[in-house]
């Protein structure tokens, strides 16, 4: 892409403020800025007008959760069923770890921050050695893909190497960049990060798929023959991945995908509740949990929205290339968004002064015709880190983490 082809896409979508400091480039910035413009999306950028009118919700009934006394009364069918894909080839882990550490008061990658007490026990660390049970258990490794950033991908790619992979092969272990869409003020216009750079962010937790894609990584799964995909997030270090019993039920069932799924503590927990909209599985999140959602029961006298996601699910990768063919619902968040001023200078906002743009996971759900919600043991498989204190944090995982007879 060249300058007047590159000012033509700004021209189009309304952004030629994106050359204001053009002049001032060297000619590897010069580059970098075309290529940028080249691979974003800039068409999302007009969303902004119609943010009010997006995702309309359907009616929102309960779903059945197979609960853990039914998961018990078949775990043993289960799990042999789940052994056998995963022996057989056909089960991938797919880790969400673009993130940053920023609201644990790191700049690094979220899955570098340690967790240790008397030695190191980072992040990473703790997800690979749950996955490494499983590879114990089944006698195969299971390949293991991982999602970065633009932000992190050098940094995390390195750890890994540093720390020779926490003893995974490293064969098995594969590196891929999500991709990012544009950052915004509220009129849609899009920030500058660098007088070269457009402001971005990761396209949320649903680019995960399409990411792989462009990446050429989805030919090479099809090729090996992996059918499911277990994509989970890096924060969660109590975890099972490629969880046997889960696979197994998830195929058992004949369900197109599998949702890891937790009793709430409270209604207003801030997870996502798994739920039937308009007949088909999806979640509302705790946001939009209404008063009235959160007050249902169920014929047992049970809350009927008493069941949360824990981003750990299991897909069906022919059903996936089906979704990504479709176009998913976007997402306008509100965020805080650092940008350059009129003068170049950086400004870091204390208050929310933009939108990002973001698809969702929840929404590749609602896409599906099933999705079994397994029920999991709170304190045995639910330890989120997202605060450095109080709840979800780093001291509460830590409690959990010793409470489950590990060393940190």
């Amino acid at each position: 892409m060249g300058y007047q082809e590159a000012y033509d896409k700004l021209e189009k979508y309304g952004q030629p403020h994106v050359f204001q400091y053009y002049d001032e480039l060297s000619g590897y910035e010069k580059e970098a800025l075309f290529k940028q413009i080249m691979d974003t999306d800039l068409a999302v950028l007009q969303q902004c007008a119609h943010r009010e009118e997006l995702n309309p919700r359907g009616v929102i009934t309960p779903i059945e959760v197979m609960q853990l006394a039914q998961i018990e009364e078949r775990r043993e069918e289960f799990t042999q069923i789940g052994l056998e894909a995963i022996r057989a080839g056909r089960v991938g882990a797919v880790m969400l770890a673009g993130g940053m550490g920023t609201r644990l008061g790191s700049d690094e990658p979220k899955g570098i921050y340690n967790i240790g007490l008397t030695k190191e026990v980072f992040i990473f660390q703790r997800l690979v050695e749950n996955l490494m049970d499983v590879v114990q258990q089944a006698g195969v490794w299971v390949p293991l893909y991982v999602m970065t950033s633009d932000k992190n991908h050098e940094v995390t790619v390195s750890f890994f190497r540093e720390k020779n992979y926490f003893g995974y092969d490293a064969d098995h272990v594969i590196f891929f960049k999500q991709d990012m869409a544009p950052a915004s003020d509220y009129h849609g216009k899009v920030y500058m990060e660098e007088k070269y750079k457009m402001s971005t962010s990761p396209n949320g937790n649903a680019g995960w798929f399409v990411s792989m894609k462009k990446a050429g990584l989805v030919d090479k799964i099809k090729e090996t023959g992996i059918e499911w995909l277990n994509v989970f997030a890096v924060d969660n270090v109590l975890q099972r991945i490629a969880d046997p019993c889960f696979v197994g039920a998830t195929i058992a069932m004949n369900c197109a995908a599998g949702a890891k799924v937790v009793k709430k503590n409270a209604p207003d927990e801030r997870v996502g509740a798994m739920c039937l909209e308009d007949g088909r599985p999806s979640i509302v999140e705790y946001y939009d949990m209404t008063q009235e959602l959160m007050d249902a029961k169920d014929a047992e006298g049970e809350p009927a929205y008493n069941f949360g996601v824990i981003l750990n699910y299991l897909f069906r990768e022919k059903d996936l290339e089906e979704i990504v063919a479709r176009k998913l619902p976007l997402h306008i968040v509100e965020k805080k968004i650092p940008y350059l001023d009129e003068e170049g200078r950086r400004v870091k906002p204390d208050n929310p002064n933009g939108y990002k743009f973001e698809q969702l996971v929840l929404d590749m759900i609602h896409e599906l015709d099933s999705c079994l919600p397994y029920e999991i043991v709170r304190n045995r498989e639910f330890a989120p880190i997202k605060n450095k204190t109080g709840i979800d944090s780093v001291e509460s995982a830590r409690i959990l983490c010793q409470e489950n007879g590990i060393e940190l």
